[in-house]
C-alpha cells in the first residue's frame, strides 16, 4: 500500500491500515524526516513494535523498494504525490495510491474534507494518472475509495 498522509505514522495507519494491509513493514519517505533524527525517533516510537519501520530520503527509499524482495507486506507513507512521482522517476513501480490527508496550508485549496491540494499538487497528481497510477481517495478502511479524477471536474 502507498499512502499520501502528511501525519505519516498515527493512530489510524497503524490500527485500521494496518489490520486491513495486513502489513508488518511501514516505510517513511520524507527527506526532512529522515535527516531529522529527533522526528525519526518521534515518528518511530508512534508504530507498534510488532511492526519493523524504516525512515528513509526519497533516493534511499527508492534503493529498498526496488531491492525489497522480503515478501514483507509493507506501507509505504509519503506526504505529498511529489515523492511519489520522484520515487517512480527512480523506478519504483506503483499501481495504486490512497491519498489519505494533505492538510490546508498556504496556496491549498480544499479538495475534499481534510485534503487540500495546490495547483503544482493536481498537476502532479494527473501526471501520475497519465503514468497509469490508480490514485484514490479513502481516508479510513471504511470509506468507499474515491477516484480523485471525481474531485477535479
Amino acid at each position: 500500500m502507498t499512502r499520501i498522509d502528511d501525519r505519516l505514522i498515527h493512530g489510524q495507519v497503524v490500527t485500521a491500515w494496518a489490520k486491513v494491509t495486513k502489513g508488518n513493514r511501514i516505510i517513511v519517505v520524507d527527506d526532512g524526516v529522515a535527516n531529522d533524527e529527533f522526528m525519526s525517533k518521534i515518528i518511530t516510537m508512534a508504530a507498534p513494535a510488532s511492526f519493523k519501520i524504516g525512515i528513509h530520503t526519497i533516493e534511499q527509499a527508492a534503493e529498498v523498494l526496488k531491492s525489497d524482495d522480503t515478501g514483507e507486506r509493507v506501507i509505504v507513507l509519503v506526504k505529498t504525490p511529489v515523492t511519489v512521482k520522484q520515487l517512480m522517476d527512480r523506478g519504483v513501480e506503483i499501481k495504486n495510491l490512497d491519498l489519505g490527508g494533505m492538510g490546508a496550508t498556504k496556496g491549498r485549496k480544499q479538495l475534499y474534507r481534510n485534503i487540500s491540494i495546490s495547483g503544482e499538487e493536481k498537476e502532479c497528481f494527473e501526471e501520475l494518472i497519465d503514468r497509469s497510477v490508480h490514485v484514490f481517495v479513502q481516508i479510513v478502511p471504511d470509506d468507499s475509495p474515491k477516484d480523485i479524477q471525481n474531485f477535479f471536474k
